[in-house]
């Protein structure tokens, strides 16, 4: 079979496309999916670059996200049959193991995967939209919705959400949730084609943090938070942490939330804790996903409420040009490899 494989940790030139890697049989309690789509997300760079305390077995073959077709099917795999249409949970936690990272990923034309990863896939979602989902909207649901309680039946009109590098999988996922609960949404991201991006997916109002101060900008728009109870933002979604960190808190109205479930920018902020106290503020985390997020998630996609955005879709033979693009953040939405 064809597939992108690693041998080392390094740069993208790292990625070898190999045109004759032994494709992969199912073993007791597995099966062989033909890979229909595999989305990428920035885990996959951090898995080519190395990951501190975490080791990657080599040669692999990345590729965490991917839905696909059943080609085969092992022994002791329950009522799975060939040409059932799937979804894969990619992580396996009673196992400690990760697609594309511990064992390899979707990045090739079949992969392996454990019986009890797979989701049936309703007929009315794509291989591309069901493949956007696990890490990127995965997280996002479960930060914005089982975690943070946001109800999505419109019920919170009124009420202002903020999101942070809202341009990526996880942005875009919560871009349309927010919009799905009625609240007013706010956005930033690095340049107005993103922009005019996002307020195409519903949000009302867009900040582009490399022109202005964005939490000026949310003042103008919010209002300047007041100990009494005016101005401010009820909901910041800020999984970039760094410098944005302390001017999402002073953004926030008095008993808003903070929610995130990362730290892109930087781990180790300094935060004033008084605006905390003070403001009687709510800080929230969430990490990763659980499998009734991901059924959750293909409901609100089968009923037309959800559609993941994908910038571009790439062959396997170019998808080291489609991780240029993402190392270099210039995709909207999701980008996708078609084996």
């Amino acid at each position: 079979m064809k597939a992108q494989v690693i041998r080392a940790h390094g740069a993208i030139d790292q990625i070898t496309y190999e045109q004759d890697w032994p494709t992969p049989q199912p073993e007791k309690g597995q099966v062989v999916i033909r890979v229909g789509a595999c989305s990428l997300n920035y885990h996959d760079l951090f898995t080519l670059k190395g990951m501190p305390g975490i080791t990657v077995p080599m040669p692999i073959i990345m590729g965490i996200d991917m839905a696909g077709t059943v080609a085969a099917v092992g022994p002791e795999c329950g009522a799975w049959k060939e040409g059932d249409r799937v979804l894969v949970d990619p992580l396996a936690r009673e196992r400690y193991s990760l697609m594309g990272e511990t064992v390899d990923g979707g990045l090739a034309e079949f992969c392996k995967v454990p019986a009890d990863q797979l989701i049936a896939l309703p007929d009315e979602v794509g291989f591309d939209q069901a493949a956007a989902l696990p890490v990127a909207y995965g997280t996002a649901y479960r930060m914005m919705v089982t975690r943070g309680g946001m109800a999505l039946d419109g019920s919170q009109e009124g009420r202002k959400v903020f999101i942070l590098g809202a341009s990526g999988g996880v942005g875009t996922c919560c871009v349309q949730l927010a919009k799905l609960s009625g609240a007013e949404v706010i956005v930033a991201a690095s340049s107005q084609s993103k922009l005019d991006g996002l307020k195409a997916l519903g949000a009302d109002h867009g900040i582009n943090y490399r022109d202005e101060d964005f939490m000026k900008a949310l003042h103008g728009i919010a209002g300047k938070p007041r100990i009494w109870g005016e101005g401010g933002v009820d909901t910041i979604v800020n999984f970039t942490g760094g410098d944005t960190w302390v001017p999402s808190i002073k953004s926030l109205r008095k008993g808003g939330s903070l929610l995130t479930c990362g730290a892109t920018a930087g781990f180790d902020p300094k935060t004033d804790m008084r605006y905390i106290w003070t403001f009687e503020l709510n800080i929230q985390g969430s990490n990763g996903w659980m499998r009734e997020d991901l059924h959750a998630l293909l409901d609100l996609v089968r009923q037309g409420h959800l559609n993941p955005p994908v910038d571009m879709r790439f062959s396997l033979e170019d998808a080291p040009k489609a991780f240029k693009m993402l190392e270099n953040r210039e995709a909207f939405g999701k980008l996708i490899i078609v084996p």
